[in-house]
């Protein structure tokens, strides 16, 4: 008796213990669409939405305010619209690198947005505890995006090179990437 006692406490705590094991949530790095969160450091990311800009579509030109690069006659306008999320309790800091990179393996790099005049450029900030890039305030985030603006300057015919992929430095550990397929 005193053994199938100790038998059912010893199972019992076996399986406590193995269920702990289980609330564990795993980390993201790489999401293979847009929506889903990567997990970098104690921030999350997400891009909410990417596509080409039209400079003559009045809502991407507020877009395309404070960008002073010149588009050439075979470039486009690709956005990358991302939100960060700091659930935590701490000042957190986000990603200031970001690339996308296509098939045939070229990179790209956000062009300077002059965040003076444009409402919607990404702007890493450090993060209070339990808030969010942008901040529930800010245009950017009363849009029907939701999200900070990166903005690429790329050849049309990179769009033929797909899948985009767009790469999320971790600015604590140079070392760790996150990495997003962009729906183009």
């Amino acid at each position: 008796m005193l053994r199938r006692l100790i038998a059912v406490a010893l199972s019992l705590a076996l399986v406590a213990g193995l269920s702990a094991c289980g609330n564990k949530q795993s980390k993201t790095l790489t999401a293979d669409t847009e929506g889903v969160y990567v997990d970098l450091g104690n921030l999350k990311y997400q891009v909410e939405i990417s596509r080409t800009l039209n400079a003559a579509d009045p809502e991407d030109g507020e877009y395309l305010k404070g960008v002073t690069t010149q588009l050439g006659t075979e470039d486009v306008w690709f956005a990358v619209f991302v939100r960060v999320e700091n659930d935590t309790n701490k000042v957190q800091h986000p990603a200031t690198q970001f690339d996308i990179v296509d098939t045939l393996s070229n990179v790209f790099n956000p062009v300077a947005i002059d965040l003076k005049s444009n409402d919607f450029g990404y702007d890493p900030v450090s993060l209070p505890g339990k808030s969010l890039l942008p901040n529930v305030d800010a245009i950017a985030s009363q849009n029907s995006i939701g999200g900070q603006l990166l903005l690429f300057k790329m050849p049309r015919q990179t769009l033929d090179n797909r899948p985009l992929e767009l790469k999320i430095h971790d600015p604590a550990d140079v070392q760790t990437v996150g990495t997003v397929n962009l729906d183009v």
